[in-house]
Parts: C-alpha cells; structure tokens; sequence
C-alpha cells in the first residue's frame, strides 16, 4: 500500500490537535552497540554532513563507524543517570510539563508529545500515534532556539518526508527559531544573573553554542549570525560591555574549518591573556546533554585550568525551568490562538456562527 491510513478511522471521530516538540536524539545505552546504529542514522543525514554521497558512504561505513561508536560510549557512560540519557529525561519532563500547562488551557482537545530526530521515540512512530488519536492540525516546536540547516531544517525533512506517505495531511505549523524571542533571552540572562547571586561572577563569560563547517555559512545558514544576535541581546539585557564576554563554538568533527572562534581553543589561550576565571553558558541547547554536561562541564574545563585558569564554572541549560516551561508555552498558544479559543464565550460564539450558516444540522 503506497499511503498510510488511519486504523479504524471514523468521520465522527473528534478532530484534536497536536504538539510535536522535538530535539536531537541520544542512543538507547552508552554502549558501542547502541552507538554504531545511533551515529549512522544521524551521520548519514545529508543535512548533517553536506559531502558527495558516495564519498561520505565509505568514509562512514568503512572508517568512522569502526572507530567513533566505542568512543562516543566512553563519552556517554559519564553522564548517563538511573533514568537514562540526560538529553531524554529533560525532553521528558519538558512534555510532561508543557501537558499540565497547556492541558489547563486546552483540555483534551490538544494532544502533546515529543520525539527525537535521530533514535528513539522517532518522528513518524509519534506522529502516527497522534493521528490516531484523532490529531488533524499539527503545531512542531523544534528545541533549537537559533534556525540550522543541520538540525532544525532535517527536522523539516523528516516531517515532510513522513507526510508524503500519508493519505490525510494535517493543517501545519512550524517554529523554525527563537533566537530574538524576549522571553526567552530573559530566561537565559536571568538564570545567569541566579547563578551570579550564588556565586559571583568571573572575568569572562562565554557563550559556546555548538559548531557547523564555515562553508555552511558562507551558502547562507543564518546560524552563525542569530548565534551571535542571541549573545548580544543577553549581553545588553545584562549590561556587559563587549569586553566582558565573548560568542564562541564547541563539538567539532572532521579536518574542515568550522565556525571560530573554537570553544577549546579560547579557553586554553584566556589564561596567557590575563582571564582567571570563566563562566560558561550554552544558549544554543534547551536541554543539558551530552556536548553541555560532559564537553563544556569537563573536557573544556580542564583545558582552562591545564592552561593556568583558577576557576571555571559551566552555567546549566533552562531544561524543565518554570520559566522555561511558560516561554515555551507561550509560543506554542502564539500557533494555537486560531485554531483554539481560549474562552468559552468564543467557543460559544463560533458555534452560533456556524449553526447560522448551516454548518450544522
């Protein structure tokens, strides 16, 4: 069968609409045989690694392969909790989360979940599981605050590539970015400005979002510049001076030049320059995963203190924040606003209107 139907479909089934957050995806386990299958569907995405396919094919499948899975398990197994992957257990929590707000509003009439772009639970398998459940319009929040090709727009392409295999296509809205958003510059700067009442503050602070080849950039990926928009904007909404904080990008793979300046490469060299003490923040992540918890919480902090910093602290991502959470929301009631009153008197309203048109008998 060439398109996917809906089991036991019935045209007196209740339309609903659904909520789709996603972000990147995580292995099943820390382990190598979790990894190989994990890495090979996100390293073949060609929105990921933009080389010749061919080319790409073997150096995967021969050379990377071989070698990453083993290590990235390594990786992994240091960050990995009684309740799985860190990345998972917050995207958890934010659906959870965004149900209770959402569901106080909405009722049942909104279905809320999430899926991962790469792994498990996968963008079709939920979406199939919303439109048995009667969804008929579809709102999908992507986790990126700042627009990439590599991620939110392969989000893109999962949704559509699903959509061609189905028989019913909902209504659909897409949050590409919120980069520029002011509540959520507002979240990010005041946790800061929390953990600067808790601690002080340092020397320098670092915005390290995460890195993509140069030459993405110079064919017009907008995220090289919405990073740098973020960074100023919670600069200014904390009053920094330029020389108080710098924009830099960690997570680089393969020989190509990337984004710059390098987050590793910055922190080793502040020292000699004079900068004692750092603080890190990663405005680019909603949630703590791996490349936060394990590079920038550890790797890069021992790149500082090898190189003679003294203190070196990693500011955590806004996860399952109440703050978070209501921006979050507040976005997605932005998409939903015509689709769903908010009020009964409008409800009421609407269905006098339709009834007065014939619409129902």
């Amino acid at each position: 069968m060439k398109y996917k139907n809906s089991q036991h479909f019935s045209h007196a089934q209740q339309d609903k609409t659904g909520v789709l957050i996603t972000n990147l995806g995580t292995p099943d386990a820390p382990t190598k045989k979790a990894l190989k299958p994990y890495l090979k569907e996100f390293l073949s995405d060609p929105r990921v690694v933009e080389v010749p396919r061919l080319i790409w094919w073997c150096i995967l499948n021969f050379i990377i392969l071989n070698i990453r899975p083993a290590r990235s398990a390594k990786a992994y197994a240091t960050v990995w909790t009684e309740q799985g992957s860190p990345l998972m257990q917050h995207t958890q929590n934010q659906c959870t989360a965004l149900e209770k707000v959402l569901g106080e509003k909405y009722g049942d009439n909104v279905v809320i979940d999430y899926a991962m772009r790469y792994g498990t639970p996968s963008i079709s398998s939920v979406m199939d599981k919303m439109f048995q459940q009667g969804v008929r319009k579809l709102v999908v929040l992507p986790l990126y605050p700042q627009y990439c090709a590599s991620t939110t727009g392969s989000t893109f392409d999962a949704i559509a590539q699903d959509f061609t295999q189905r028989r019913w296509l909902p209504d659909f809205k897409f949050i590409s970015h919120y980069h520029d958003n002011p509540d959520y510059i507002a979240a990010v700067a005041d946790k800061i400005k929390a953990h600067w009442q808790k601690h002080g503050k340092t020397d320098k602070l670092l915005f390290s979002y995460h890195g993509i080849p140069k030459r993405y950039l110079t064919n017009g990926d907008p995220y090289h510049c919405e990073c740098y928009k973020t960074s100023r904007l919670i600069a200014e909404y904390l009053e920094l001076d330029k020389d108080q904080y710098m924009t830099t990008f960690q997570s680089r793979f393969g020989r190509e030049e990337w984004l710059k300046p390098y987050t590793d490469h910055t922190l080793q060299a502040l020292p000699k320059k004079g900068v004692e003490s750092v603080q890190v923040v990663c405005p680019g992540f909603s949630s703590d995963c791996l490349e936060t918890i394990e590079e920038i919480g550890e790797e890069n902090r021992d790149y500082f203190l090898e190189a003679g910093g003294k203190r070196y602290e990693y500011i955590p991502c806004l996860n399952s924040d109440d703050v978070h959470i209501q921006l979050l929301a507040q976005m997605i009631e932005s998409e939903l606003e015509a689709w769903h009153p908010t009020k009964q008197e409008n409800l009421d309203e609407r269905q006098k209107r339709a009834k007065a048109l014939g619409a129902e008998q």
